[in-house]
């Protein structure tokens, strides 16, 4: 079955926190936050969206 684009790439707070180099305790906060969506798989795994968590970065000093 072929993906398409809008479908979510959705990885594990740890996978998460590692590709952003924070802690998962960080990502947990973003979530508590509203900064990302936490997307619930069965009564314990928790999910979010590398989209969500692209959209995050801001460019900072003299980028144009």
């Amino acid at each position: 079955m072929p993906m398409n684009k809008s479908a979510r790439r959705l990885a594990s707070i740890a996978v998460a926190a590692e590709c952003c180099d924070v802690s998962t305790k960080t990502i947990r906060r973003y979530i508590a936050a509203g900064r990302i969506t936490g997307y619930r798989i069965g009564p314990r795994l928790l999910k979010v969206d590398l989209e969500e968590l692209d959209q995050l970065l801001r460019p900072v000093g003299g980028a144009a």
